[in-house]
């Protein structure tokens, strides 16, 4: 049965036992699966903090699309990432941007709404357009990953989203930060240049700092406050 005629049950169903079949697999046979079971309604979604999962996926899905948010608050190395992800690898670089700009946002809600209410801000910029953007998705990838946070550490190698009805993948979830060093060594993945410069997580140019030895990845995201999610995930 192709996943256009599987109702959400059934892709509900799919990837709760997918993800117990998949939980020891190795990441590149878990996407290797995704890619068999959805094809083309397969995306990846990538922060442009590196391209580990992009370039894994390319390798079992040639052309893959790769979704990234262009939420207008970026560094411009995460930028230049994306650029250069879409130079280099056999992927398919698709990029959402939310409905307003950053200036009809300030016009509407006022200026600087992530130091007000980043909540919202995460909402209008990050969770709605990624909404609107996996529509014709039936499952998408994600490099989550269990070290990162305590706030990720039941994440399942493949689970079911049940916000947007979609499967969800995180092939890498069981990988510690030395298996992604490794894996860009051994196969000159791109980086973004932030994570040599005392940054360890990547998100909006306003939201995020650089981190201390003994914080954890994610230490340097909305910092002082007491979120530690944007919304993709929760």
């Amino acid at each position: 049965m192709s996943t256009a005629e599987r109702t959400p049950e059934e892709l509900r169903e799919l990837a709760l036992r997918a993800g117990r079949e998949l939980e020891e697999a190795p990441a590149l046979e878990v996407l290797r699966w995704a890619a068999e079971e959805f094809g083309s309604r397969f995306c990846v979604t990538s922060s442009m903090e590196d391209a580990v999962v992009t370039h894994l996926a390319s390798r079992v899905l040639p052309g893959v699309d790769v979704v990234f948010l262009d939420t207008g608050y970026h560094f411009p190395e995460t930028i230049g990432t994306r650029d250069a992800v879409a130079a280099v690898h056999d992927v398919n670089v698709i990029t959402l941007t939310p409905r307003l700009t950053v200036a009809e946002q300030d016009a509407e809600y006022g200026p600087r709404l992530h130091d007000r209410d980043p909540e919202r801000c995460c909402a209008l910029r990050k969770v709605e357009p990624l909404r609107e953007g996996l529509a014709g998705y039936h499952a998408w990838a994600t490099g989550l990953r269990r070290d990162e946070a305590p706030t990720r550490a039941n994440t399942p190698v493949v689970g079911w989203d049940a916000r947007r009805g979609k499967v969800k993948v995180s092939p890498i979830a069981r990988w510690t930060q030395d298996d992604v060093d490794a894996y860009v060594a051994e196969h000159a993945v791109l980086t973004n240049p932030l994570l040599t410069d005392g940054y360890r997580s990547v998100g909006c140019a306003p939201c995020t700092r650089r981190v201390v030895d003994g914080e954890d990845a994610r230490a340097g995201r909305w910092a002082g406050l007491a979120k530690t999610e944007c919304g993709l995930h929760t």
